[in-house]
């Protein structure tokens, strides 16, 4: 079964950088699309980006460009998030999740899931 386990969140104060990693098995996952997601306090779930199995393609939503990263390395069946001049509103549980496509940039593409990590930026 596919198991997809997050790292690297943590406490970093607002303007700060922390990157996620995002370890996969039980999938080829050359062939996947990947992508971080975010659930806010009170709020829903929502897309951060995504990138294409082989990397070359990346989608970010609007509040993340120019200051988040994705990226993977398939020799290690793991998907980053760079996250860089971090903002309070970007304290979330950020989630991994694996598409059954190549390419996927919505939601409703992704169906493997992480448990989360839990990213906190204070002012």
């Amino acid at each position: 079964q596919v198991q997809l386990v997050e790292s690297g969140g943590g406490l970093v104060q607002a303007g700060g950088s922390l990157r996620l990693s995002c370890a996969a098995s039980g999938l080829t996952f050359s062939n996947r699309a990947m992508g971080w997601f975010r659930r806010a306090p009170g709020k829903e779930r929502e897309f951060v980006a995504a990138v294409s199995w082989s990397g070359f393609t990346t989608y970010y939503t609007d509040s993340v460009k120019g200051r988040f990263t994705i990226s993977r390395d398939n020799t290690k069946n793991t998907v980053y998030l760079q996250m860089s001049s971090l903002k309070p509103e970007d304290t979330a549980v950020y989630y991994c999740a694996a598409s059954l496509r190549k390419v996927a940039g919505t939601m409703a593409e992704f169906n493997s899931w992480g448990q989360g990590t839990q990213v906190t930026v204070s002012s």
